[in-house]
């Protein structure tokens, strides 16, 4: 939110600051006083107590310690003002190909409780989707919470998702999902399983929602920040300035599906030949094994052959990453990220030194000499976390926290 110089002003339409944008500025961290809100959206200090009582009376904000002294004349230390993180919790759900992940979050990202095990996307939406509902009301039966409490579901899936519809559009690993109304039918299973009323479903693609989690969690300063996760396929999340960026219809960072020399003969999983995912995936990389001899099905597989140091498994992995870290020179010359992450079940040394070997090669000296390349923080938290904090930004937002103000008669 940016105020302009006009007393009691925004800089959206010239309205006057409203609760939403005081709970912004709280929640940011750039006003915590009521002086400083005063001071920041020129709103007289009756308005902005008028405007601070609804986010009291809502639950969302609670007084805190002494801050500093708002006036240059001195006095008793102003009290702060705090985002009250214990008046709602969030479900999230991570969908992998085979596997899945699901988790209660406080507002602030603290898992409260989490449970994983087989889900598999190919038996369709309606299982998979109708199976979260039964895990989401065991997470709350386990941590203690009513269902009651939850202020919203957030669920990452591996395919490119249209944020305007959280429909999933033409996913290459997700036979039977594209089109499917995602939202509706994880808030049916929720309502289903816990006897709850209806809560907001948002649905984004899996690697755009580890970088959100990682970006918040680790790098909150770094304004240009990518994420590729290297699993069963390839795909990237792009954090800019702190918001995801999508593309114009969610399909940006989908660079499994760039074609690349090496893989002109071989078939990729969308129906093309010679895709990055098709010969330096994880999938791709247990196809490699089995041809060998070597028992592996999958990226997970993969990553278990790696933990003990199978020579075989070792050398593919880095010479996947070589080719990965060839895409990725022109990923980093386009973009200019301060922090490029890799994440997913190869995400260990070998495949991390190949890209490392060829993206210094390729790329611009310019594009890498602030670069750091480091691997997740993490790990297979990144998705929930990325999605509990997709839904509370989108709910605290100053025009959505206005309406939900208002629904609630405060």
């Amino acid at each position: 939110m940016r105020m302009t110089g006009q007393p009691g002003r925004t800089g959206r339409g010239g309205s006057q600051a409203s609760a939403g944008d005081l709970l912004e500025l709280v929640r940011s961290g750039r006003a915590t006083t009521r002086g400083a809100l005063q001071q920041v959206t020129g709103l007289s200090r009756a308005t902005v107590g008028q405007r601070l009582e609804r986010l009291f009376r809502a639950g969302w904000l609670r007084e805190g310690a002494g801050g500093p002294v708002d006036s240059p004349l001195g006095g008793r230390p102003s009290i702060t003002l705090e985002f009250d993180d214990e008046h709602a919790v969030v479900l999230a759900a991570d969908l992998d190909t085979r596997h899945a992940r699901a988790a209660l979050l406080t507002l602030t990202g603290e898992i409260l409780a989490e449970r994983s095990g087989t889900l598999v996307v190919e038996d369709g939406p309606d299982a998979v989707l109708g199976a979260l509902g039964g895990w989401f009301a065991e997470l709350l039966e386990r941590a203690g919470h009513r269902a009651g409490e939850v202020c919203g579901i957030g669920l990452a899936v591996p395919g490119p998702v249209d944020s305007e519809t959280g429909r999933v559009v033409q996913p290459p690993i997700m036979p039977g999902w594209d089109g499917y109304d995602i939202r509706g039918r994880l808030a049916r299973a929720f309502t289903e399983h816990t006897g709850a009323g209806t809560v907001p479903v948002l649905v984004d693609n899996d690697a755009n929602l580890m970088a959100y989690g990682e970006q918040r969690t680790a790098y909150p300063d770094c304004s240009a920040f990518v994420l590729v996760k290297v699993s069963t396929g390839i795909g990237a999340g792009v954090v800019v300035d702190g918001s995801i960026y999508r593309g114009i219809d969610g399909g940006a960072g989908d660079i499994g599906h760039i074609r690349v020399p090496e893989g002109a003969e071989t078939l990729c999983r969308c129906g093309s030949y010679g895709c990055l995912a098709a010969v330096a995936s994880g999938g791709a990389v247990a196809r490699r094994l089995g041809e060998a001899g070597v028992p592996a099905a999958s990226g997970s597989d993969v990553r278990r052959l790696l933990a003990t140091g199978h020579p075989e498994a070792t050398g593919l992995a880095r010479e996947a990453g070589r080719r990965v870290g060839e895409v990725l020179a022109t990923v980093v010359t386009l973009l200019n990220p301060g922090v490029l992450m890799i994440a997913g079940d190869l995400a260990g040394t070998p495949f991390v030194t190949g890209v490392r070997e060829l993206l210094y090669q390729r790329a611009l000296p310019r594009s890498t000499a602030h670069l750091e390349v480091v691997t997740s923080r993490l790990g297979e938290r990144a998705g929930l976390v990325g999605a509990g904090a997709l839904v509370v930004e989108y709910l605290y937002a100053p025009e959505r926290a206005e309406e939900r103000l208002r629904a609630l008669g405060v």
